[in-house]
């Protein structure tokens, strides 16, 4: 398939979607290796980009999606009235940053790390389609793991975890070494 058809065929698929696609879905479907798939892709975002038009492709992990442009939003809001981003109590975004930085993480973990009750964070992360269950954990009683969307990419402005910034993560197993704390008198 030539350059300009394969572009064409790539726009058409992300319009019609309105999701993420996989790079390997578009290259079995349009029977074209993953890099050209990928250069062809680039090559829209670019022209889009360059031309500043209404719409966009981004690269969300290993696929892509079209969106309208960031400068555009206010127009979309008015016109379809859509809802803001989801609102996050500081509960549910404590719950999110763990699951984030840990996945795929069970309720469980999020407990421990939060010493407190997480169930209904948890099922609020889930309605708000920001976090999904990622199978199930060898262990007795097989709890549930979780993992971040694309919504969560999207939500937060990322195209992969990578881009995450860097936190001190807690070993689990390992003993907490808790600092002294100074006596009063020291203070003085």
């Amino acid at each position: 398939m030539e350059l300009d058809e394969l572009k064409r065929a790539i726009e058409a698929i992300l319009f019609a979607a309105g999701e993420r696609i996989d790079i390997s879905r578009l290259s079995a479907v349009l029977e074209t290796d993953e890099h050209e798939i990928e250069a062809a892709a680039d090559a829209l975002m670019d022209t889009y980009s360059f031309e500043r038009r209404g719409i966009r492709i981004i690269k969300l992990e290993k696929g892509y999606q079209m969106v309208s442009a960031g400068d555009m939003a206010d127009y979309v809001t008015k016109a379809l009235e859509t809802r803001k981003p989801p609102k996050l109590s500081s509960s549910q975004l404590e719950t999110l940053t763990i699951i984030a930085y840990y996945q795929p993480a069970t309720k469980a973990m999020v407990e421990q790390i939060r010493g407190v009750d997480s169930a209904y964070s948890v099922a609020a992360l889930l309605n708000k389609k920001l976090i999904e269950e990622a199978g199930r954990l060898n262990v007795p009683g097989r709890p549930i793991q979780y993992k971040t969307t694309p919504d969560f990419l999207k939500t937060f402005g990322l195209r992969s975890l990578e881009e995450l910034p860097p936190i001190d993560k807690i070993a689990f197993g390992e003993p907490v070494e808790i600092p002294e704390q100074p006596t009063a008198e020291e203070v003085k």
